[in-house]
């Protein structure tokens, strides 16, 4: 484990994250255990959800603190949905405060409106420390579309205030650090690129469970988020190509993640006559997340070709790897740079393609265990989080200088 810098002193920290609970924001929850080892006194800011309810806990000497959210249906809904959070988020930041004094707040998007909060601070010499998770023009532009002319005004401003506001900003990878050099205009030495690798002191392949196939040959897996953006409709439809067109009656396909789409998602499954091959568990406990994962014979990320996908790195590819199980992902710049030689890569968008790689992976045994064996060695080796922690400990010495 890092430990502090002897030259530097290592006070009290705010992490802000409005998008999802800790410690089930496993890159959240990594960064504030990594920063409790290296001597930070970490307090923590999140919403409730569903089997995170308690308004304050401390776990692992992490203090959490967690507000209410109303979940928002729609532009205008984001609307109300950010004013509530921002207004819940600086109240508890006082109240931290209070007990701490705080001298860095890191915030983690998205939304791009956590700098208000920050900005307040920094007239009470806090630092600011800019977390950048998702790009939010770009995501609003997945999830409605280029129909809402003041939220892409809005959007583009509210990133570069976030970013001139920052004294340091840390990257997820390439694509944003690069964002962050030109449209955030920050100096190349105060951006880090901290990557979402897996924790492989958690993460582990466990034996497989042949009940999780269901009765079938083999089991493919999407893991993740089910909103509008992350192309579960795309697998839906390959699902379809394989089990209807194909006559392969000897593949379940198991969705496992929350969100929005899910009624949707089940409909069109039932529509395209495939529902009895296709479950969707919601969320699910570490335990069975990695039995799901060490069961798998391919694992899916159809995030589609897009102006965000194609620059971010899609968390559940890594986590494949780390469980040494095949991925098929469209073409995308980002999910190349992630896999390398550890997956099958489909035409953008096509699902009819990512079918044809998925039964590529089912017809050969060989070629399976080849690819995962290939991404756990790049997880091994490169992209875990003994790797990043040191980067991330780089950054608040960086802004503590």
């Amino acid at each position: 484990m890092p430990t502090p810098d002897s030259r530097l002193p290592t006070p009290p920290v705010l992490i802000i994250v409005e998008n999802l609970p800790v410690p089930f924001d496993r890159r959240v929850w990594q960064e504030a255990r990594t920063l409790t080892a290296a001597g930070y006194r970490v307090s923590i800011i999140c919403p409730k959800s569903r089997g995170f309810r308690k308004s304050r806990e401390t776990v692992e000497g992490i203090e959490i603190y967690r507000h209410s959210l109303w979940e928002a249906a729609g532009p205008l809904g984001y609307v109300v949905e950010y004013a509530w959070a921002l207004t819940a988020e600086f109240l508890l930041a006082l109240r931290v405060y209070a007990r701490t004094r705080f001298r860095i707040l890191h915030a983690c998007n998205p939304p791009d409106t956590i700098f208000l909060i920050a900005l307040f601070f920094k007239l009470l010499g806090v630092r600011f420390i800019f977390d950048h998770h998702d790009l939010s023009p770009e995501l609003f532009e997945a999830k409605f579309g280029r129909r809402h002319r003041f939220f892409h005004w809005l959007l583009p401003l509210a990133e570069r205030w976030t970013f001139r506001s920052a004294n340091v900003s840390i990257a997820t990878n390439e694509s944003y650090r690069e964002i962050a050099l030109t449209r955030g205009g920050k100096k190349p030495e105060r951006v880090f690129i901290v990557r979402s690798s897996p924790d492989l002191t958690r993460i582990q392949p466990v034996p497989p469970r042949l009940e999780l196939k269901q009765g079938r040959a083999f089991l493919v897996v999407y893991l993740g988020t089910m909103g509008p953006q992350e192309g579960v409709d795309l697998l839906i439809e390959s699902a379809a190509h394989i089990v209807q067109q194909q006559n392969r009656h000897d593949v379940t396909f198991v969705m496992i993640g929350g969100g929005s789409e899910i009624p949707r998602l089940k409909a069109q499954a039932a529509e395209r006559g495939i529902a009895p091959f296709v479950t969707f568990t919601g969320r699910i406990s570490d335990e069975e997340l990695a039995a799901y994962l060490s069961t798998a014979d391919v694992c899916a990320a159809p995030d589609p070709k897009n102006p965000m996908n194609e620059k971010s790195t899609m968390n559940k590819i890594l986590e494949y790897m780390a469980h040494a199980r095949p991925v098929v992902l469209f073409d995308l710049t980002e999910g190349r740079r992630s896999a390398e030689d550890a997956a099958l890569y489909a035409r953008p968008n096509d699902p009819i393609d990512f079918a044809a790689q998925i039964l590529k992976l089912l017809e050969s045994e060989v070629l399976r265990r080849e690819l995962g064996e290939r991404g756990r060695k790049r997880i091994e080796e490169k992209l875990n989080w003994e790797v990043e922690r040191r980067a991330l400990v780089a950054a608040y010495q960086a802004v503590l200088e």
